[in-house]
């Protein structure tokens, strides 16, 4: 599988263009959109999965255009929205029967079969029975996820996925869609937290404002972080100080008063090590020093 976006835009009715000018060219495999709140994401997430339609621009999923073959295109998605919604009186795997049905699972056993596995796969199986309503928030994001994966889709598109899951909850779904990613499909990731990204994904993209600012390996956009990343032994009476004049990106108490990682093009003023950036790092030095720069 293929999707090809070319030169994409978006402008709603109030003149807000939400995308400008977006080209990307995604393959299987797991593919990460990351970017701050307002950046474009849900915009291009909804126009992938047919809900909305591009102002200009074009996107085709191997031959076919987005536009002119809509239905066929729906048959391949799997698709989570960031507020995901159910009918509140059908039980847990009622409701994931019912969608078992739309993504084309017709035979009763085998769609009985799917269902089962899929609520063991994200850790509801035991609820099975309780009201989908009454599960609690972390738990519907996990049917949400079921939704989405359920009937084998050749791509599947989650938008701010790990929302309301705990730490172990979030690894173990990352890991979920690891596994699926080795099965020839596309899965893309939009996500504002860089954890879900830097762990699963070989391609990614950065949105900034509507504009894709980055695109290429994590690996890449770390290498533009490189000798940009410290870490400062601050006293208590430099923390605020510190603050004030860098991006801070953890502060750890130590004997001294505070171990603190900042990203900067450079130090003046402070005992500070220059330390290896994780994506984390090189995501908020790219979005707080490079954001004239397009890297691909």
């Amino acid at each position: 599988m293929r999707i090809r976006i070319q030169n994409l835009n978006k402008i709603y009715k109030n003149g807000n263009q939400a995308l400008k000018d977006v080209n990307l060219d995604i393959g299987n495999g797991m593919f990460g959109l990351l970017g701050p709140n307002g950046a474009g994401k849900s915009t291009l997430m909804r126009i992938l999965v047919t809900l909305m339609k591009p102002s200009s621009g074009s996107v085709t999923v191997n031959d076919w255009d987005l536009q002119k073959n809509r239905r066929h295109i729906r048959k391949l998605l799997g698709y989570l929205p960031q507020e995901f919604r159910f009918f509140s009186k059908l039980k847990t795997w009622e409701f994931l029967d019912y969608s078992a049905g739309l993504a084309g699972i017709r035979n009763r056993k085998v769609r009985s079969r799917q269902v089962d596995e899929m609520l063991d796969q994200v850790g509801l199986f035991e609820v099975r029975e309780r009201m989908a309503n009454k599960l609690s928030g972390g738990m519907k994001r996990r049917l949400g996820i079921a939704q989405a994966l359920i009937g084998e889709p050749k791509i599947v598109v989650v938008d701010e996925p790990t929302t309301g899951l705990d730490p172990e909850e979030r690894i173990k779904f990352r890991n979920l869609l690891s596994d699926m990613s080795q099965k020839n499909i596309i899965i893309i990731l939009s996500t504002h937290i860089v954890a879900d990204i830097s762990s699963t994904c070989k391609s990614m993209a950065l949105l900034n404002e509507g504009e894709v600012v980055f695109y290429g390996p994590p690996e890449r956009l770390i290498d533009v972080a490189k000798d940009h990343v410290f870490l400062i032994q601050a006293t208590m009476g430099d923390f605020e100080t510190i603050k004030e004049r860098f991006p801070v990106i953890s502060t750890i108490p130590s004997e001294e008063g505070w171990e603190v990682q900042v990203v900067a093009d450079k130090i003046d003023g402070f005992r500070a090590e220059r330390i290896y950036p994780s994506l984390e790092h090189a995501y908020v030095y790219f979005m707080e020093y490079q954001q004239d720069r397009v890297v691909y």
